[in-house]
């Protein structure tokens, strides 16, 4: 290229540069009248309608103030839901990579409800550590199921979340030998794929196993029970996001798959009933799990929220006036610390008993009937790291199982949108743009690697507190920080309960149509 085409180029070059900066700050100065205008004949918006054009950059500092303080502002253990320093062990663990940290901990030892175990002068050695026993849910069934794993992935529905991130949890829980619960929207063949054992979620609209009217359906529920890897069946009165509301799709998630598995229109809002129709009180309960077992011949269970609690008592009496063979085979206890779904504010942070409150009382409760031994226990709601696990344990759970821990293993980053369909991460959008980003084989090798490192390091606090299995711990190895800085014994704030007498079928049973007071009583 010669000098005088090399300056004819350059000279072209400012040119255009010129033209097109000319074109964007007239664009622009358009755009700044145009809203100026809007701005101050509207009447929505006093801020706008004050200060027009400047007042729109609110919504912009406003949106980014969320990530600058994820990333710059937030202390390791300050954010909410989770903080940095729980994000970042999931995300080590999920990677299997290195997970110990140097010069101290960052965590306040006297925050008061703080758990702290307590190690044993004596640990316990490496060669004497056995792993978790199996544990049989169901044994009266036709089709009992056994296995030893400790950690679970807790329900999340095809819908809620998206294909690539059903596939990646589904060939993870097999490689890592847990379960995949499906959450209420039915079953897809995602699930199916990799030959995970599945726990079967039914929902108060019944999706997958609805008839044209939203029953239940024998027929469709034996289809569903057919699949060999459908391994248990659970009834879902209500979850830590939203305790006594339904579940929640938004229209925009509700494409004509998702609608076709669970058996609605698609591209419309999908929004369960406030409970079943069908089940008003413990003994619709316990017609309902005894219809989903007789159909089925695999163990059924529910999951609830603990809110008012004197229904455990009508429950558990009512289950001695039938038979011990009309208990439910599992009962899983979900915190309002949960919170997976999409929610009304005020549900998901005002409503139902945290798990660190409900899940002791449960475990007494059956003990107190005599059922303890016939009703699986499986916690869930917030529990992402092994003392959260450990804790659970401790407080009497047989199982403990997450969602938003293997949400953080596929790859969340805590992006708070989860409700929408624009998840930056691909797991909770059916956008084919943002779903690209999550790579289901590589994902599922770290929802195994976070499930391993989980029930390996629950261990390695079970053998500091001088056990040899993580099944063998329980209350007195933890302590709880009271107000004072002090700590107090868990099994002096939550003292064992002694059996009752098993006769008590003529017990107290409450009357109905008292507002819902006969469930408060202790």
């Amino acid at each position: 290229m010669t000098l005088d085409s090399t300056q004819a180029f350059l000279m072209t070059s400012l040119q255009l540069m010129s033209t097109l900066f000319i074109f964007v700050v007239g664009l622009t100065a358009l755009w700044a009248l145009y809203a100026f205008i809007v701005d101050r004949t509207q009447r929505a918006n006093a801020i706008r309608r004050n200060y027009p054009v400047i007042g729109r950059f609110r919504y912009l500092f406003e949106r980014l103030g969320e990530f600058f303080r994820q990333y710059f502002f937030a202390m390791d253990r300050e954010e909410l839901p989770f903080n940095r320093a729980q994000r970042s062990w999931v995300y080590r663990a999920a990677k299997d990579i290195d997970n110990t940290v140097a010069f101290g901990s960052t965590r306040s030892l006297n925050v008061p409800g703080q758990v702290i175990f307590v190690n044993c002068p004596f640990p316990t050695l490496g060669e004497d550590a056995v792993p978790p026993w199996p544990i049989t849910i169901g044994p009266g069934t036709r089709n009992p199921y056994t296995t030893a794993s400790l950690f679970h992935i807790s329900g999340m529905s095809y819908g809620a979340i998206s294909r690539p991130a059903v596939q990646a949890l589904s060939a993870g829980a097999a490689k890592a030998g847990c379960w995949l619960n499906t959450g209420e929207g039915g079953l897809s063949p995602e699930h199916l794929k990799h030959g995970a054992d599945l726990v079967f979620q039914i929902g108060t609209a019944k999706y997958g196993v609805r008839d044209a009217d939203g029953r239940l359906s024998a027929e469709r529920l034996a289809t569903v029970s057919a699949h060999a890897a459908v391994r248990m069946f659970e009834i879902k009165l209500s979850q830590g996001a939203k305790p006594g509301k339904g579940g929640i799709l938004p229209a925009a998630k509700v494409t004509s798959e998702i609608a076709t598995i669970r058996g609605i229109p698609p591209g419309v809002d999908s929004i369960s009933p406030n409970r079943h129709p069908d089940v008003d009180n413990a003994g619709q309960l316990l017609d309902l799990i005894a219809r989903v077992r007789d159909v089925t011949g695999k163990p059924v269970g529910f999951k609830c929220v603990l809110g008012a609690y004197g229904w455990l008592d009508e429950l558990m009496a009512l289950i001695h006036a039938r038979g011990l063979t009309s208990a439910p085979d599992f009962i899983t206890i979900d915190g309002a610390d949960g919170g997976t779904g999409a929610a009304p504010m005020p549900l998901m942070d005002d409503m139902g008993l945290p798990l660190r409150v409900s899940l002791p009382r449960v475990v007494d409760k059956l003990t107190e009937y005599g059922l303890r031994e016939h009703v699986r226990v499986i916690a869930s709601g917030k529990l992402v790291t092994p003392a959260d696990v450990a804790w659970a344990l401790c407080a009497g759970a047989d199982f403990v199982t997450s969602a938003r821990g293997f949400m953080f293993a596929l790859g969340c980053i805590q992006a708070l949108q989860c409700n929408k369909n624009t998840c930056p991460t691909g797991i909770t959008t059916h956008d084919p743009k943002l779903q690209k980003g999550l790579h289901p084989p590589l994902k599922a090798e770290r929802v195994t690697a976070y499930a391993r490192n989980i029930e390996r390091e629950v261990g390695v606090i079970a053998h500091a507190c001088g056990v040899r299995s993580p099944r063998e711990l329980r209350r007195f190895h933890a302590h709880v920080v009271q107000p004072n800085g002090l700590t107090t014994p868990m099994d002096e704030l939550h003292p064992e309960v002694a059996t009752r007498p098993m006769a008590i079928a003529g017990g107290h049973v409450a009357a109905a149509g008292d507002g819902g007071r006969r469930y408060l009583d202790a």
